[in-house]
């Protein structure tokens, strides 16, 4: 398995989101999966404090082996009735609650989950700083920030303060629009990114059909299915044409695709089953030439502001 620097962290190029673990698992199905991730070469762990029970479960599984990964949580969501946000306060009472959630006594990569517009930045990267400090944190990162607000959480950092090393946004073949701006400030700023929604909640597996509703117990059954267009499957037509004439699927080159896009750290997919762990550790073995990217570039929708 690849490894990738985050700030000081070495995480798998291949990595493990767990809000499955929360929100569509028994906590029984678990454990084989945390199984499955570690004998598969992946060491980094991606979860947040508004998965449910995504954090506990994790923890669990873990166990003994916790030393042997990195793990990624993330605050600022509502969670247990409390409204979330970026106020130094609730930064310490939720760093507090996912460390025993946790079971740990430190988290790797803290993540400020969405950005707090009635906290200045630089009150919650103040506090964080504290925190690594204190050694409960060993770096820290942001999600679903703009252009704009990565750039004002950089000019509030001090010199010799921590500050966001890396960013988690919704990113796939069919969400390309950090392309324009995101991308290049971490590249030129040197901040890990994390996709989220790298399958496009399994619109990019293959498992859905044309003209057919979103099956029942998936998330776009869920969470709604509007992304299941005609438009959507013409694209996922073509670059499933396109990997099968090389040997490969469209989970592959979604993957694939990610791997190479300049930037991407670590592409942190969900993973329900031992047999879906395997199946996207594989997936990130395809590693496309820079014509196999270009290729694969010109057949998907074009990036465009949100």
């Amino acid at each position: 398995m690849e490894m990738r620097p985050i700030g000081s962290l070495e995480v798998s190029v291949i990595g493990l989101g767990t809000n499955n673990f929360g929100f569509f698992m028994e906590a029984s199905a678990v454990p084989p999966v945390v199984d499955a991730a570690l004998e598969a070469g992946i060491n980094f762990f991606d979860t947040a404090d508004s998965y449910l029970d995504s954090e506990v479960r994790l923890g669990q599984a873990l166990g003994p082996r916790r030393d042997e990964v990195v793990l990624a949580t993330k605050f600022g969501s509502s969670v247990e009735g409390n409204a979330g946000g970026a106020h130094p306060e609730y930064v310490r009472h939720a760093v507090e609650r996912s460390l025993r959630a946790l079971g740990t006594d430190r988290i790797d990569l803290y993540q400020l989950h969405k950005p707090d517009p009635a906290t200045p930045i630089g009150d919650t990267l103040a506090v964080l700083d504290e925190l690594v400090d204190e050694g409960k944190v060993l770096e820290i990162g942001c999600s679903n920030f703009s252009l704009a607000q990565l750039q004002e959480a950089e000019a509030a950092v001090g010199p010799d303060d921590a500050r966001f090393i890396s960013l988690q946004n919704h990113f796939n073949m069919l969400e390309r629009k950090d392309e324009l701006d995101v991308l290049p400030e971490c590249v030129e700023k040197g901040l890990g990114y994390l996709p989220f929604f790298p399958l496009a909640s399994g619109l990019l597996t293959g498992k859905y059909q044309r003209g057919r509703g979103a099956p029942e117990g998936t998330r776009l059954a869920v969470w709604g299915d509007s992304s299941l267009t005609d438009a959507n499957f013409d694209i996922l037509d073509a670059v499933t044409a396109y990997a099968e004439a090389r040997g490969h699927t469209l989970l592959d080159a979604a993957f694939a695709w990610l791997v190479a896009t300049p930037g991407v750290a670590s592409v942190i997919a969900g993973a329900t089953s031992a047999h879906q762990v395997r199946a996207n550790v594989k997936a990130g073995e395809w590693i496309l030439t820079p014509e196999e990217k270009a290729d694969l570039d010109a057949l998907l929708p074009a990036p465009k502001p949100a």
